[in-house]
């Protein structure tokens, strides 16, 4: 047999791939792995108490808005790193415009309190226990994202497990917003960003593996 009969003979059964597939099987992924992050929310951490209170003020849109788009991003990032051609990444230098953004947002608040509260306003009363949350609630969606991997065809394993991470983190950010009563720029600026960045670790480390096929 020639190579080209081998290439139609192999090719002959092939169904055709929806458009709308890549997009739909991550999709579902993450909202499978969200809706078990927001229930541990609820049900262990629990829903802050003045939260339609909070939603009025400035500062739970900044939480939210840092950590979606960081998720927005990094699901798009992943998509592209889902598909078995090397598609580049251009605009992946977006993910420094929101934190340059709440940088900006943290300069602003320090330079308006006095210094010997700047301390206080880093740690907060959560510092100890934020980034772990915020990574303990992105495995969840990690999880839900390699399911979605196992009908895809990445070939960068390591820079794919990388930005799934990154998106389960900063999805799993957005909804820790949902407890966390923390309002400083320059604690979401440190912690949230820490469990991001551990959650996007985790997944470069073990992406090699877990996306293999």
């Amino acid at each position: 047999m020639n190579t080209e009969d081998l290439i139609q003979s192999l090719s002959s059964d092939v169904r055709p791939v929806r458009r709308y597939a890549l997009g739909c099987r991550i999709g579902a992924g993450m909202i499978g792995g969200g809706l078990i992050s927001l229930l541990l929310v609820a049900a262990t951490l629990g829903v802050r108490l003045d939260l339609f209170e909070a939603m009025r003020g400035f500062a739970f849109w900044m939480k939210w808005t840092y950590a979606i788009s960081l998720s927005i991003l990094a699901i798009a990032a992943t998509a592209r790193l889902a598909q078995p051609e090397i598609l580049p990444l251009p605009w992946l230098w977006l993910l420094c415009v929101p934190v340059l953004l709440l940088a900006g947002i943290g300069v602003g608040e320090l330079a308006t309190t006095p210094s010997e509260l700047w301390m206080a306003l880093w740690l907060g009363q959560s510092w100890m226990v934020c980034p772990w949350l915020v990574l303990g609630l992105s495995l969840p969606i990690f999880l839900g994202l390699l399911w979605s991997f196992r009908r895809l065809a990445p070939t960068r394993l390591r820079a794919a497990g990388a930005t799934a991470g990154l998106a389960a983190g900063a999805c799993a950010a957005s909804i820790y917003c949902l407890h966390c009563p923390e309002a400083s720029a320059i604690f979401v600026l440190t912690w949230y960003s820490l469990g991001i960045g551990l959650a996007a670790a985790l997944g470069a480390i073990i992406g090699p593996r877990a996306l293999r096929w």
